[in-house]
């Protein structure tokens, strides 16, 4: 093996033989792309579809810890980025990956990292075709930074979008809440918290295909990161102009998480999630989506949480809560936790 440093040095990012030697045995071995060229040439069937479009995100991350349970910068890299396509409605196919690395950081941290965003993206069923790397001195960064972009492709007829919400409408979760920030928070140790809460990151392209084809009135889905559901909802009831109230009872909360939050002061409804998404359907087609989402791993706690009215007023969301009372969910004031992808 030409590497034979531990960890990174400024001289990894000064364009000679040492960097080459990073990239072409921690990066490219792994993720394999067709060329050494400077840009990632690509085709696909569905990219000739008549009325096919293409879909292009880009996202950055910088969580803290690099390495969390349930996860780590690179899983949660490749899955961000995918389900930001895949919530618009998009078949993601193709990833960048370009990596801030701070002089000092274990050779052996960015394999693990890499290996984790190989794995993640066979999984989703995409490529990481093309990347870049740069080197900054010590206290510059913090280990790693990754910033990813991904390219995809909605298929003709398909539109998914807030503004498609109409009173009636049902929300449906595909899993637990808040699981995400709970989980940085313990791997931080800040607090002296002792919890085994795993991240939900997850790649949510195949469940976002399985609803998509199941139910011809999705409406629009969106991932609740930073903000967690409170802010995905009030995003969406804004932009779609009507009023959203969910249920308390109906929220699928580990015991675990409330707990944290009852001692923290916090609240689940803001806490993020990296597996999590919110989808509005039609009435009719509730047991439909349901069924498709629960057909796949990712969306096996499928409940419905509540529903979209006029908006009256104004757009708003609202929760019944357990006392049979109802209170306002506002949009996130401020930053929960920062860092948490």
């Amino acid at each position: 093996m030409a590497l034979r440093d531990q960890h990174v040095t400024l001289a990894h990012g000064g364009g000679g033989k040492a960097m080459r030697d990073l990239i072409g045995e921690v990066f490219t071995s792994v993720f394999e792309p067709e060329s050494s060229e400077d840009q990632a040439r690509l085709m696909s069937d569905a990219v000739r579809e008549p009325g096919a479009r293409l879909a292009f995100t880009t996202d950055s991350f910088v969580v803290d810890p690099v390495e969390f349970p349930g996860g780590d910068i690179g899983k949660i890299a490749v899955c961000g980025t995918v389900n930001d396509l895949a919530v618009g409605g998009a078949t993601p196919l193709w990833l960048s990956a370009a990596f801030i690395i701070e002089e000092g950081t274990e050779i052996a941290l960015l394999r693990r990292i890499v290996a984790s965003m190989k794995a993640e993206a066979d999984k989703a069923g995409v490529r990481i075709v093309t990347g870049d790397t740069k080197v900054v001195g010590r206290g510059s960064a913090d280990k790693v930074f990754i910033t990813t972009s991904g390219i995809g492709v909605i298929p003709a007829g398909r539109d998914l979008r807030a503004t498609h919400v109409r009173p009636g409408d049902v929300a449906i979760v595909n899993h637990v809440l808040g699981d995400h920030g709970a989980a940085i928070l313990a791997a931080r140790g800040e607090m002296a918290l002792s919890a085994d809460i795993p991240s939900d990151c997850a790649g949510l392209g195949h469940l976002m295909a399985a609803v998509a084809q199941a139910c011809p009135s999705l409406r629009c889905a969106r991932d609740a990161t930073r903000g967690g559901l409170a802010s995905a909802l009030n995003e969406i009831a804004d932009e779609a102009e009507v009023a959203v109230e969910i249920a308390e009872d109906t929220l699928p909360i580990r015991a675990e998480v409330k707990g944290m939050c009852e001692i923290l002061g916090l609240d689940p409804l803001y806490l993020a999630n990296e597996g999590t998404l919110v989808l509005f359907v039609a009435p009719e087609d509730v047991d439909a989506a349901l069924a498709a989402m629960r057909s796949v791993p990712e969306g096996q706690g499928a409940v419905v949480i509540g529903r979209a009215h006029d908006a009256g007023v104004g757009p708003r969301v609202t929760m019944r809560t357990l006392f049979g009372g109802a209170r306002i969910v506002d949009m996130l004031v401020g930053e929960q936790l920062p860092r948490i992808c």
